[in-house]
Order: structure tokens, then sequence, then C-alpha cells
């Protein structure tokens, strides 16, 4: 089989798929990190699982593996900021995270207060795909809050979707 789609042209068909903006956290025996990542879903619900891809250049790939544990914080669209730190606006990890306010979870990640749901997961596998590594995680706890609008990711550009809904009767 040939493949006639270029890189190119890839990137941008996928600019063109709306995804909620997140940022992933990890804390543990090799330090704490984190990213912004719009590429995460839901693998299954038996167990509980999901998976975060991240760019296999980050420096950041062997603490995620070493600490063998992440946090996925959904954004609201009040974290516009963060997330561009979380980017890479802000080198220092340490200024990143003065930049909001944290909880810390039981397993010793830290999560976003106000974001909208945060997962908490043990890694369960990291794999290498082109030039990604994929991050699936086994959620071992989550903590939501009841409003909210997501913040989105869109044509390149972080977008808010005006809508009524934003919280959940369960």
């Amino acid at each position: 089989m040939t493949i006639s789609v270029s890189k190119t042209e890839f990137r941008n068909a996928m600019a063109r798929v709306c995804a909620p903006v997140n940022v992933i956290t990890t804390n543990g025996p090799a330090g704490r990190g984190g990213f912004t990542a719009t590429a995460m879903c839901s693998v299954t619900d038996e167990p509980p699982t999901l998976l975060v891809c991240m760019n296999s250049r980050s420096s950041q790939t062997g603490l995620f593996v070493e600490n063998r544990q992440f946090c996925v914080n959904v954004l609201t669209q009040e974290h516009r900021d963060l997330a561009g730190l979380f980017a890479g606006q802000q080198s220092d990890m340490e200024a990143r995270y003065a930049a909001a306010d944290w909880t810390n979870l039981p397993s010793g990640n830290q999560a976003l207060v106000d974001a909208i749901v945060s997962f908490d997961c043990r890694l369960a596998e990291a794999r290498p795909v082109g030039t990604h590594n994929i991050l699936i995680g086994e959620v071992v706890d989550i903590r939501c809050r009841r409003d909210g609008h997501a913040l989105l990711y869109f044509d390149r550009h972080y977008v808010h979707v005006p809508t009524e809904a934003g919280s959940y009767g369960g």
C-alpha cells in the first residue's frame, strides 16, 4: 500500500478537528513535570483507561516514564494562559506551576484545582509511534467540578463555543 497523504496535508486536516485542551502533569521520584496536550481520549471503561500523546522529542519524556504516573487536567476557557505556559511559552517548570492553584492527590500527582475534570492515572504502557509516545494510563482517581466550559483547540487556535451545557447531573 502506497501512502499518498503528505505530512503537511495530514497536519492541516487534523487542525480542522476540534479537541479539548489538557495540561498533563506528573510528580514522583524523577521530579515534577507537565505539558499541554490536545491528543487525549478514552480507551475503555473496563478498566477505566485513557491515552495521551506526547512528542518524543520532549525533554520530559523520561520523567513521565520514570514516574509511572500522570494526571490529565481538562482546562476551562479561563485557563488559556496556563495552556500557553505548559505548551512551552514558559520553560521553567516552577513558574508554570506557580501560575495556578494545585491540589495534591493521594498518588503524589498534582491536579489543577479548578479543572473541569482531572484523571489521576497509573502509567500502564508507553509506546513510541512515529514522532510521539502514546502514554496509556489506568485511571485510579477522578476529580470533577459541576460547571465550567471546556477550552477547545481548533484551526490552530484556542476557541470557546458558547453553550448552556457545562454541568452534569451525576
